[in-house]
């Protein structure tokens, strides 16, 4: 097990300035440029339970497999339990590269049995959701609860302030999102959100036509 979080600041401004560094998930190291792919690696954010109907299990390991057909790296929660274990085993399985988060604290809780890929062990949460995030060149969020919420919210707040440029993506799977597009539009009616910032993500109800659109997005 590889530790990447000694030494690691957790502020959005950190993050900032890593947007445009190649750095591997160890500080330093050097990201192999790869032609063909519109990005190198894509940050799932997603829960550790699969939910109630399975179009969730199944929505996380098409998610996966096109990862993997389109040579996208996958960096996640490093969890092996719920969606986090159905999308990262998709993503092994096809032969793809995983890369894990975990804070040490919640290694006996989010992985049971034998991990995938890489695995980085981190200090907390702050120190994970910005290794994610430095180590990412787009954001797909799948079904989830609170964590999950709060990691999208996060990435979608910095592409606001201007933190980074990266693409961020909802995978709308059975309408699961629709409460939260909903917020956002009426945000935006009632003046907490720009108009011209309602579109800084983008959404799809499946995992082939999310990815496409964040290949041909430019974030507002």
């Amino acid at each position: 097990m590889q530790g990447g979080g000694g030494g690691m600041e957790e502020t959005p401004a950190a993050v900032a300035a890593a947007k445009n560094r190649s750095g591997g998930v160890g500080e330093g190291a050097a990201v192999e440029v790869q032609e063909g792919p519109r990005f190198r690696r894509v940050c799932v954010f997603c829960g550790s339970s699969s939910g109630k109907r399975s179009s969730y299990r199944d929505a996380a390991v098409e998610l996966g497999k096109e990862l993997v057909a389109r040579r996208m790296d996958l960096v996640y929660g490093g969890g092996s339990l719920g969606l986090m274990g159905e999308v990262s085993e998709a993503v092994h399985k096809a032969g793809g590269h995983v890369i894990g988060v975990i804070p040490t604290t919640l290694m006996g809780k989010e992985i049971t049995g034998v991990t995938v890929g890489e695995v980085v062990a981190v200090s907390g949460m702050h120190e994970r959701k910005a290794a994610m995030a430095r180590n990412a060149d787009a954001f797909i969020a799948l079904p989830g609860g609170y964590g999950t919420l709060d990691e999208l919210l996060e990435v979608i707040a910095w592409a606001q302030l201007g933190i980074h440029t990266k693409p961020v993506g909802l995978l709308n799977v059975d309408g699961y999102y629709d409460f939260l597009l909903a917020f956002i539009d009426k945000a935006v009616d009632d003046g907490f959100i720009r108009p011209s910032q309602r579109h800084i993500f983008v959404s799809a109800p499946d995992a082939r036509d999310l990815v496409r659109k964040l290949e041909v997005r430019t974030t507002v």
